[in-house]
C-alpha cells in the first residue's frame, strides 16, 4: 500500500531525530517532513533513561568536535528551557578523586577543563569537606557550568515546534525496509504502507545500525547495548548534596562511572554502571532476546573488545548481580550512603558502536548514500549536543 510522498523521513523521535527535523524545516519552511517513532511515545529510550545532565566539556579533547559541540549544546540548552520554561537547574558538579591514581587523573581532567575554555575550581580534601560534608576525597574540581535538567520535556518540545512548523509524526510506526532508487527512498513499514521520500534521516539510536544494514550499506562496526542501572536515594537525603557527585573515570573506556545525580524533581539517584545488556532494549537481567545475544557473540568486534576488557567486564556484572559491590562504587566517595538507602529505580541502554577490530568509537560515527543519512554512532554528550549536532546533520544532509 503506497503511501504519501515526503521531503525528508526522519525516524526516531528521541532528542536528535526532534532537533534535526526541527532546524531541517527553519532552513527549509514548507517542506513535507515526517518523524517516524516504532514505540507510542517519543524519547522511550536513550533520551528519556539518562541522568538529566547538561554537560559542559570536561572529558573531550580541546578542539574536537564533541567539545565543541557540548560547549555550544549547553548554552543552547540553557537558552532553550529558559525561553520554553523547562526546567532546569544550573547546579555545577564535582569530580571527585579518592586516591593517588585518581588525583593524577584529576589533574589532567583539570588542565583539559581549563584549555576547553571552562573554568574549574581545584579543592583539597579539607575544601571538598567544607563545601560537600557527606563527600570524602583527596581531591575535587568544581565545575560551576554543569546543569541539569528534563531530555523528555526538550524532546516534545522541539517536537511541537517541528510540527508546528508542518512536520507529521507518526507512533507505532516501525521500519521493516528501506530501497534506495535514484530518484527517491521508499520506506517500507510493518504495517504494510510503503512510503516515499526524496532524503531520509536515521536517528534511530539503538537501532541505528539495523536501519543501515536494512538498506544494505557496509559498515565497519555494530552497535553493543550496555545497561546502565540507576538506584534512587530515600527523601531525606534530597538535600545530601548541593553540587553533582562524579568520580574520576577510567580516560580508556567511555563510560563516567557512578554518580550521585541531584535530579530536576528533587531526588537524587545514584548510577550508571556499564553492564552489556541481553536484548537491544534489556533494561534488567531477565529481559532476554535471544536474537541480539547471538548477534553479539557472533560480531567479529565482539572477541577482542571482550578480550582486552574482560576485567572491567566482570567487575561490572559484579557490581549489577550484587548491591553490595554496587555500593562500594559509592561509598569509595559517599561513606554514609547504606545498603538500604539504594531504592528501584528506572534503568537505561547505550548505544555503543564498536568496530570489527573491537575498538570503542567515542566519536561521531555517519553512514551515508546519495539519498540517506545515517547517525551510526552519537555517543554521549548527544543529548547535550543536539542542537549543534542538528545543524550539523542537516548541512550533511544538504550535501
Amino acid at each position: 500500500m503506497l503511501g504519501k510522498t515526503y521531503d525528508l523521513i526522519v525516524v526516531g523521535a528521541g532528542i536528535l531525530g526532534a532537533a534535526c527535523a526541527r532546524h531541517y524545516l527553519q532552513c527549509h519552511p514548507g517542506k513535507k517532513v515526517l518523524i517516524i517513532e516504532k514505540e507510542s511515545a517519543p524519547a522511550r529510550h536513550q533520551t528519556g533513561r539518562n541522568s538529566g545532565v547538561v554537560h559542559a566539556g570536561v572529558y573531550y579533547a580541546p578542539g574536537s568536535l564533541k567539545a565543541q559541540y557540548c560547549r555550544e549544546g549547553l548554552s543552547e540548552t540553557l537558552a532553550f528551557c529558559q525561553a520554553e520554561d523547562i526546567p532546569l537547574l544550573q547546579c555545577g558538579k564535582l569530580i571527585v578523586a579518592t586516591d593517588s591514581q585518581e588525583e593524577i587523573r584529576l589533574q589532567a581532567l583539570y588542565q583539559r577543563s581549563q584549555d576547553n575554555g571552562l573554568h574549574p575550581q581545584w579543592m583539597n580534601a579539607n575544601a571538598l569537606r567544607q563545601t560537600e560534608q557527606a563527600i570524602s576525597g583527596r581531591a575535587a574540581i568544581l565545575v560551576r557550568d554543569t546543569a541539569i535538567t528534563d531530555y523528555t520535556a526538550i524532546t516534545r518540545r522541539l517536537l511541537e515546534k517541528a510540527i508546528k512548523a508542518g512536520a507529521e509524526i507518526e507512533y507505532c510506526a516501525q521500519v521493516s525496509d528501506i530501497h534506495e532508487t535514484a530518484h527517491e527512498v521508499q520506506v517500507s513499514l510493518h504495517d504494510g504502507r510503503r512510503l516515499l521520500t526524496e532524503k531520509l534521516l536515521n536517528c534511530a539510536g539503538l537501532m541505528a545500525d539495523r536501519l543501515i544494514q536494512m538498506q544494505g550499506l557496509s559498515t565497519d562496526f555494530r552497535i553493543l547495548p550496555f545497561r546502565g542501572e540507576y538506584y534512587r536515594l530515600p527523601d531525606k537525603y534530597n538535600a545530601l548534596v548541593k553540587y553533582l557527585i562524579y568520580p574520576v573515570p577510567d580516560p580508556q573506556l567511555p563510560f563516567l562511572g557512578v554518580h550521585l545525580t541531584r535530579m530536576i524533581d528533587g531526588s537524587v539517584t545514584v548510577g550508571p554502571n556499564a553492564v552489556l545488556a541481553l536484548a537491544r532494549e534489556g533494561y534488567s537481567w531477565t529481559h532476554i532476546n535471544f536474537k541480539d545475544c547471538w548477534e553479539n557473540l557472533s560480531y567479529k568486534g565482539f572477541w577482542p573488545l571482550a578480550r582486552q576488557y574482560w576485567q572491567s567486564g566482570l567487575s561490572e556484572v559484579r557490581h549489577s548481580l550484587f548491591k553490595s559491590q554496587y555500593l562500594k562504587l559509592v561509598q569509595k566517595y559517599c561513606p554514609q550512603i547504606q545498603l538500604h538507602d539504594l531504592l528501584p529505580y528506572r534503568h537505561g541502554v547505550r548505544a555503543q558502536a564498536v568496530t570489527q577490530s573491537g575498538e570503542l568509537l567515542h566519536d561521531f560515527r555517519f553512514v551515508h548514500s546519495e539519498r540517506t543519512l545515517h547517525v551510526g554512532n552519537a555517543p554521549s554528550p548527544a543529548a547535550t549536543s543536539a542542537m549543534p549536532i542538528a545543524r550539523a546533520v542537516v548541512s550533511e544532509l544538504e550535501k
